[in-house]
């Protein structure tokens, strides 16, 4: 049920609008033709303007029967007459028409979406593609229902209109074909910024994966018959307070018929919660004598107009994902299994977190999500985290929260970074640079170290002062350079080098060590050693940059964030491809070496990858990149990409390098040492850590 204060106290018939659609019809094949969703969206047209007296003027249907629209069974009563008279073909073209244009422009409470028809999952996010009567082999037109109903969570529909959504959709929910003659495409509406205190309810007909159920001879969908069956002569407030219950008692039905074997498909919720983003489908508080349903602890309107200020012009911080998953660790329950935040703005994200049931000990999730942001921004912007820590504090004592653990203290890192340039003019040498960069707890500092005075050097002098370097470090008491600071010993070593120089093997440079000096390590099994080239992505910015952070908002783990590519996929037009979208951030290069893995060098640069990992000299170890550094995942222990965090990778590489020496660590599940590790190459170019230096020139 919704509670009192959350239904909006005018909904009513007039205040409600919907999009009924149903598709029997495809222009792509008659193979693709079904019998009965124009039957289901009459129904539940019928039901909207009948007992939801819903005025006909206030629903846009839109119909693709298989015979002509006069032969459905259409009711006999004045307002269907009406909607007889204004239906439109279900075109890609009047959907959104309807959708995105028309009904956002209307004054409402409630917006009921039905839709019948096929319905299949996008490759890339998964995302629910619902195909229109015109879609053709060339382009299938279709509806993505998951992002238009982000567009109708924005204010680019007015601010206080449709506070509650529910979609309802009678299709299935199957991969969709990888036949390469079909054209799927890619849709995204877009969309504003996000307004707090919409609700959406979606209900499916099935999981994904499944197919739903439709009796062609009754031309019906099973789904369909058993939500007119629960929404009966209810009006339109009884029926959309009782969607929780409706979907409980329609799962049920489902469940029984797969238990005695008369069905497959299992309705779902996208999120199993109902209006109050109250869990209800794993347990029935109604089969629990005198237990009350539980509550997901919400904000509250000040604690919504507040983050409103708060966050107008801010982008995500680099730590929202931490932060997100400390929410739930803070709150006292599991975090979602599927990893990445749920939005590209803080606001989305906190939205997300108010949803979702919160913990035992009643703390909204957005709270101690807030307190990190706060506890992170104290040394970049005191003024911003002390306004975030004063909404933390009067957010509990409005609410009556319980007390917080305090955040995790951030890290401690150090980076010695050393830049390259070729000098002015050409010549032998380069003209060198090196600077300490530290995180220390919550501050960041840059120390200057050394510079090669305009006078270009070998890169055995480079070499050399930086080893002299690495150990005038280590034997400064109590710190770094600075007398004072604590250090705890460089971590990492980035190389910001021309590109003739990214294949070079600094990783293997030796340094002196033990007794006297009288052994040597490699760099690489020292210290985590990266190449950089952030001075040619001056033209793609933008890509680089929105790889970067897309990378961060999933945690450093996703299945497109990673992608495999050898000789034949190393095409002219290779760098556009990649720079297409936030996917990929990290190319493993299988290339044979020489000027292929050059070719592939410049489109990941094109591209704005910021991550890229080759061997040295070409080639591929057994089993590929991805088996190497990735840990395995599923029944077949085959490498699985979603497994693969990208931002550890510098920690990665220097672990097989050390297996790889015999340093008493194994790199693979079969216990033995990466072949071929020791000529890693890891191109690693993080654009929120480059410093802004003048020319060595």
């Amino acid at each position: 049920m919704i509670p009192p204060g959350l239904l909006p106290p005018g909904l009513g018939p007039r205040r409600t609008f919907a999009l009924v659609a149903g598709v029997e019809r495809y222009g792509i094949s008659r193979h693709w033709d079904l019998r009965g969703p124009a039957r289901d969206a009459l129904r539940f047209a019928r039901w909207l303007t009948g007992p939801g007296e819903v005025p006909p003027g206030n629903v846009r249907l839109l119909l693709s029967p298989l015979d002509e629209p006069d032969s459905l069974d259409w009711p006999d009563s004045p307002p269907m007459a009406a909607l007889r008279a204004a239906h439109r073909p279900a075109t890609e073209a009047n959907v959104k028409a309807a959708l995105l244009d028309e009904l956002p422009q209307c004054d409402g409470d409630l917006l009921w979406i039905f839709w019948a028809g096929h319905g299949y999952l996008g490759q890339h996010r998964q995302e629910l593609i619902l195909p229109c009567a015109d879609a053709s082999a060339g382009q299938i037109r279709h509806l993505n229902l998951d992002s238009a109903l982000r567009w109708w969570r924005t204010d680019l529909v007015t601010r206080r209109r449709f506070p509650l959504q529910a979609a309802l959709v009678d299709c299935c929910r199957v991969s969709a074909p990888r036949d390469g003659r079909l054209n799927f495409g890619t849709t995204d509406y877009g969309g504003g910024s996000a307004v707090p205190g919409r609700r959406q309810f979606r209900l499916y007909a099935s999981r994904e994966g499944e197919a739903a159920q439709n009796d062609a001879e009754r031309g019906a969908g099973r789904f369909t018959d058993a939500l007119i069956g629960e929404l009966g002569q209810r009006s339109v407030r009884e029926g959309v307070t009782g969607l929780p219950a409706a979907a409980r008692s329609i799962h049920r039905s489902f469940q029984e018929l797969r238990e005695r074997g008369e069905g497959w498909q299992l309705p779902q919720f996208l999120v199993d919660r109902d209006w109050d983003a109250c869990s209800f489908l794993d347990e029935d508080p109604e089969e629990r004598p005198g237990a009350a349903p539980a509550r997901a602890p919400r904000l509250d309107q000040s604690a919504w107009d507040a983050l409103g200020e708060l966050f107008e012009g801010r982008d995500l911080p680099r730590c929202a994902h931490e932060a997100y998953t400390w929410a739930f660790k803070a709150a006292g329950c599991a975090a979602p299994v599927a990893g990445g935040l749920p939005g590209d703005s803080l606001l989305e994200v906190v939205q997300d977190l108010d949803e979702r049931q919160g913990g035992p000990e009643g703390m909204p999730l957005a709270v101690p999500f807030v307190r990190f942001l706060a506890d992170r921004a104290a040394a970049g912007d005191g003024p911003w985290a002390a306004r975030l820590r004063d909404w933390v504090h009067g957010t509990r004592e409005r609410l009556r929260l319980p007390a917080l653990p305090p955040p995790p203290a951030p890290p401690r890192r150090t980076a010695l970074h050393v830049r390259l340039e070729a000098p002015p003019g050409g010549g032998s040498g380069y003209l060198a640079r090196m600077w300490l960069r530290r995180d220390h707890g919550r501050q960041q500092v840059t120390e200057h170290v050394w510079e090669a005075e305009g006078s270009p050097v070998g890169l055995d002098a480079v070499r050399e002062e930086l080893v002299h370097r690495l150990g005038g470090i280590a034997r400064t008491p109590g710190g770094g350079p600075d007398a004072g600071q604590p250090f705890d010993g460089v971590e990492r070593i980035e190389f910001h080098v021309p590109y003739e120089l990214l294949d070079t093997a600094f990783d293997q440079w030796p340094v002196p060590r033990g007794p006297g000096r009288r052994t040597t390590r490699a760099l690489g099994l020292l210290h985590q050693v990266v190449v950089r080239c952030p001075q040619e992505r001056e033209d793609a910015q933008a890509p680089w940059r929105g790889k970067w952070a897309w990378l961060g908002r999933q945690g450093g783990r996703h299945a497109d964030a990673v992608r495999t590519l050898a000789d034949p996929e190393v095409t002219d037009v290779l760098g556009l491809e990649l720079a297409a979208g936030p996917a990929p951030a990290c190319v493993l290069a299988h290339t044979t070496g020489g000027t292929r893995t050059e070719a592939l060098l410049d489109a990941v640069l094109e591209g704005g990858v910021p991550v890229m990992v080759w061997r040295r000299g070409g080639g591929a170890p057994p089993g590929g990149l991805l088996a190497l550094l990735a840990p395995p995942g599923g029944p077949d222990q085959a490498p699985d990409p979603a497994a693969l965090d990208v931002l550890a990778l510098p920690a990665r590489v220097r672990e097989l390098r050390r297996a790889a020496a015999g340093a008493g660590r194994t790199a693979g599940p079969d216990g033995q040492p990466a072949e071929g590790a020791d000529r890693l190459v890891l191109l690693w170019d993080d654009p929120d850590d480059t410093l802004t230096l003048r020319s060595l020139s």
